[in-house]
């Protein structure tokens, strides 16, 4: 236990972004059982790894006694979708009313999470608990409140995003008259044309705007409220989640060649079920809100960054035919 605890200053020092506060309270079953109260920040870490760094305080009766400490859990699928989640961690600290003065703990499970209001989680968690020194294992059961308005790249509550681009490059913006004239040129009426190059034009326009799980343009977006706001603007109405996004219009294949500027791209970034999109813009770029708030990124399999989104591409639907 005490070689876990020493690696949590490592953790910590690992730079973190956009953080969310949560409150948990959670019972052990064990002999003697306690109640727990966690207050944390979570994060994440990278990818699909998400941390959390909570302080506690528990309540039991001796010789367990009460619990003062900190800890850390990582989780793996934890933010942004509705769903399952694995967990573990490791805790620790000092006890009163005890017949130990310090105490450590380590524990794994499973949670699922959902997201019922705007910028809010909620979430079940059943974990096994090894607490010592002491026999006190057992299983701890407990709810999760989570306030993670732009907490991480989450979106299945409010059709966000669950994914950062891993090498981020600034791509310069087009010309929107030359994305007009370029669908005059394949037989695109000019209406259409310009209804196009307007939603492009508007995405451009709050290019930088910075990352907010749920929100589509108070303070910032999330990746299918980018859309929504761009789609919107130009009296197109489109569903607030990306994968109910990934339904309207007509279907584009997945090929590059087959895109047009003013699709919608839609990705699959940490299953196979729709969890981001972003707008094409031709030339493989496209426009999309991710951690690092609205940006241009590319679409393809040679580009540094362009490979990773290609890899996770789906498909596209396009909205104005």
């Amino acid at each position: 236990m005490n070689r876990s605890l020493l690696l949590l200053p490592l953790v910590a020092a690992t730079p973190l972004h956009a953080q969310g506060l949560g409150f948990q309270v959670g019972h052990l079953f064990s002999s003697p059982s306690a109640t727990s109260y966690r207050l944390g920040y979570s994060s994440e870490l990278m990818g699909v790894v998400g941390t959390e760094f909570h302080a506690l305080a528990s309540d039991g009766d001796r010789p367990l006694g009460n619990l003062w400490g900190a800890g850390m859990d990582l989780s793996l699928f934890r933010g942004g979708q509705p769903g399952f989640y694995l967990l573990g961690g490791v805790e620790g600290g000092f006890a009163t009313q005890a017949s130990h003065t310090f105490w450590g703990s380590w524990s794994a499970g499973l949670g699922y999470e959902v997201f019922p209001l705007h910028g809010v989680s909620f979430a079940v968690e059943g974990r096994y608990r090894a607490l010592g020194p002491g026999a006190h294992h057992g299983v701890e059961m407990g709810i999760r409140l989570g306030l993670d308005r732009g907490s991480r790249d989450g979106g299945g509550g409010g059709g966000g995003s669950s994914s950062r681009d891993p090498a981020a490059v600034d791509r310069s913006a087009p010309d929107t008259a030359t994305i007009r004239g370029d669908l005059g040129r394949r037989g695109l009426p000019e209406d259409r044309a310009s209804l196009i190059s307007g939603v492009i034009q508007t995405a451009l326009d709050v290019m930088g705007m910075p990352y907010r799980w749920g929100d589509q343009g108070e303070e910032g977006f999330d990746c299918s409220g980018l859309i929504r706001y761009a789609f919107a603007k130009h009296g197109i109405t489109l569903p607030r989640r990306s994968i109910d996004q990934a339904r309207e219009g007509l279907e584009v294949g997945r090929d590059l060649d087959a895109l047009r500027p003013g699709d919608v791209l839609t990705f699959a970034t940490t299953g196979s079920q729709v969890s981001h999109v972003g707008l094409y813009i031709g030339d493989g770029k496209f426009i999309h809100s991710a951690s690092e708030g609205v940006q241009i990124s590319v679409l393809s399999p040679e580009d540094v960054s362009g490979r990773w989104w290609f890899k996770r591409w789906v498909g596209a639907r396009r909205i104005v035919s």
